[in-house]
């Protein structure tokens, strides 16, 4: 079946579903294949449960009219959702970057939503198969779209592209993170710069900020650069507090001169001032451009600041990577108060500079004062220390339950793996 084929299946079944598990009526089941699983196994199932269709890459026994045969499922699903991107001349607005770009998408999607209808990446579907499904639930009254790509590897960004299309792009920033896949930070540049090769191929625009002089290096060539940042730019403002929750006074480009956000860490700042850059250049008015920001609350595991057990929690479990971890570690420390824990688990895909990595952190660690600190898993294993160290977190969370603390303030964070948020749990 050709794509223009299967296009038409799509408009009358306009929803998407690769995991039989969460299959409604009337969805279409793409059979995706993995390392552990072939999906072409499921698709009689799927068409048993509702779907109206299942697109398959295997004939199965028993097939029917409603199974659809393509050379390869996961190239139709990339290949249906560049189709459907076609159909739109709205602004595309692509997010990528190290650290941050969840948050960015959040703010950015809230900021934009507020004064027009706006689709964006749900949770974390910024993947090979995450962002051909984001485009494929924009609808046809879409007048704005952010997509966020994630990538620990060469090429990756540059293959979103093809099928995403952006008009706009942004790289939040370029930091120690998928090391091994990238083959170092440099390598890291590189891949997250390919959103900028396509931005600057398709004469489109990019919003940067100023502050990052390697950011100016990658976007030479780009003419239309919307720029903010802490001293230049259409939008400018400095940390005004953050502890815990990050206030920016904003220096030019919005009336509203403080902005009081419930993002914790001072290293949203680039965030924020993103949001409202975007907003300004799409004209979102300025009263809607602050509310949304200071209405926005994270949530996921992603820089949460919670109560709990008569306790003060940063709950940073989404994610880590030498530098959000610095970062985090870095900003806890000024919070006012000797009652202060780490909890810090592993981080991952860092290859040869693992063992620096995580070294470096504990050197970091040492020049602060800390009421107790927990290391668990990952290279935290190897390395020389005085910390109570677990190998998992459900052992951390063991210890953390047998403390029964009162009024103190605990970071909690570590790479996806480590299942860092099991300890409150």
């Amino acid at each position: 079946m050709t794509i223009p084929e299967l296009y038409n299946i799509y408009l009358q079944n306009p929803s998407i579903q690769t995991d039989t598990r969460k299959l409604k009526q009337g969805d279409i089941f793409f059979a995706l294949k993995g390392p552990n699983f072939n999906g072409n196994l499921f698709a009689a199932k799927a068409l048993e449960a509702g779907a109206a269709y299942a697109v398959i890459d295997e004939m199965q026994e028993g097939g029917n009219e409603r199974m659809i045969l393509v050379p390869d499922v996961l190239q139709a699903l990339q290949d249906l959702a560049s189709y459907h991107r076609d159909q739109f001349k709205i602004p595309f607005i692509a997010i990528t970057g190290s650290n941050g770009k969840t948050t960015t998408k959040e703010l950015v999607s809230s900021v934009l939503a507020s004064h027009y209808k706006t689709y964006t990446t749900q949770g974390n579907l910024n993947n090979h198969i995450g962002v051909p499904l984001t485009i494929l639930s924009i609808r046809q009254d879409a007048e704005m779209a952010v997509i966020e790509m994630g990538a620990n590897h060469q090429k990756e960004i540059a293959g979103y592209c093809v099928y995403t299309k952006p008009t706009h792009g942004i790289i939040t920033n370029c930091g120690k993170a998928h090391l091994e896949g990238f083959g170092g930070v440099e390598g890291v540049r590189k891949g997250k710069g390919e959103l900028y090769d396509y931005i600057k191929a398709h004469n489109g625009t990019i919003f940067m900020y100023d502050d990052y002089d390697y950011l100016h290096t990658m976007s030479k060539g780009i003419t239309q650069k919307e720029i903010y940042g802490t001293i230049n730019g259409t939008v400018t403002g400095q940390v005004k507090a953050s502890e815990p929750f990050l206030e920016v006074m904003i220096t030019n480009g919005l009336s509203q001169k403080n902005i009081r956000t419930q993002l914790v860490g001072d290293y949203n700042l680039p965030n924020v001032l993103c949001a409202i850059s975007i907003g300004k250049y799409f004209a979102v008015p300025e009263e809607k451009i602050a509310t949304t920001i200071e209405a926005y609350a994270p949530s996921n595991s992603r820089s949460q600041m919670l109560e709990k057990d008569g306790n003060h929690i940063v709950l940073d479990a989404y994610n880590a990577n030498p530098t959000s971890m610095r970062a985090a570690i870095e900003n806890f420390a000024k919070f006012p108060s000797t009652e202060k824990v780490l909890m810090l688990g592993g981080m991952m895909e860092l290859g040869e500079d693992s063992m620096m990595e995580h070294q470096q952190i504990i050197d970091l660690i040492n020049q602060h004062t800390w009421k107790q600190v927990v290391l668990v898993g990952g290279d935290f294993a190897s390395t020389k220390h005085p910390y109570i160290y677990f190998p998992d977190s459900i052992a951390a969370a063991n210890w953390y339950q047998q403390q029964a603390f009162q009024n103190t303030y605990l970071l909690i964070k570590g790479s996806r793996s480590m299942q860092m948020e099991k300890i409150l749990q």
